[in-house]
């Protein structure tokens, strides 16, 4: 693959270089740029087929790229500080991102999944979305084996552990199996008014319909499916039902 390395660091663009040239051979460096104008002008006369970009950059950030571009046919990998709020969009919009400084084995584990998959309109447009606005998350892109799929968060009625799989349920009946595990999914969605309630469980506060206290007691959601909550969750449960 052809990358461009997009940083407003020096030392962070030759870092990364020279890690990318150690573990990831494969990858041919055709160009720099330090800058959101300087990025798309040499994405535009190089057209690479990978980019490293970084979020905060001298005049912007990555998501100001995106915008500036508009049609993105190559694949990303962000490169990230410590923003929290940057690396819960990037899981929302299942792309992939690395965090400073770079661990070899997370970049070669990056790599390989952006030669697979290049992310999808729908992602990125979610991706922009979520850097600019600073708001509360209102949609997901959920990556199943063959496709990444965006949905609106609010038509989630749950999502169920499968060992390293998460199976979601939506209000329509419909079901997805994702390829991430449901603890990644509980911290993507807990500012979204889900609820771990179970070690196997996570619901969609909104869809709760009753909660039985007896047979150890269980949740009865929207869809009509019941979630056991486990004994340890019971007081928790308790407290966000009063603060429904």
């Amino acid at each position: 693959m052809r990358a461009l390395i997009v940083d407003d660091s020096e030392q962070a663009r030759e870092f990364l270089k020279g890690a990318i040239e150690a573990y990831s051979p494969a990858i041919d460096i055709i160009g720099e740029a330090p800058s959101v104008v300087e990025a798309a002008k040499k994405i535009k006369q190089l057209e690479p087929d990978l980019v490293f970009l970084d979020v905060q950059l001298n005049d912007g950030d990555g998501f100001d790229l995106l915008e500036l571009l508009g049609k993105v046919n190559f694949a990303i990998i962000f490169t990230t500080a410590s923003d929290a709020h940057a690396i819960k969009a990037f899981k929302h919009a299942a792309v992939d991102y690395l965090l400073k400084p770079i661990d070899a084995n997370q970049l070669r584990a990056a790599i390989e999944r952006a030669t697979k998959t290049k992310p999808v309109k729908d992602s990125l447009e979610l991706l922009v979305d979520h850097g600019k606005k600073q708001k509360q998350f209102e949609r997901i892109a959920l990556h199943t084996q063959e496709k990444i799929v965006v949905v609106d968060i609010k038509n989630i009625v749950r999502c169920e552990a499968d060992v390293n799989y998460t199976c979601f349920y939506f209000n329509d009946k419909s079901k997805m199996m994702v390829t991430r595990t449901l603890k990644d999914f509980e911290e993507m969605l807990e500012d979204s008014g889900f609820a771990r309630v179970h070690q196997s469980h996570l619901i969609n506060t909104r869809c709760i319909k009753e909660f039985i206290k007896g047979d150890g007691g269980y949740l009865v959601l929207t869809d009509g499916s019941n979630v056991p909550v486990s004994i340890r969750k019971r007081n928790y449960v308790m407290e966000v039902l009063n603060n429904l």
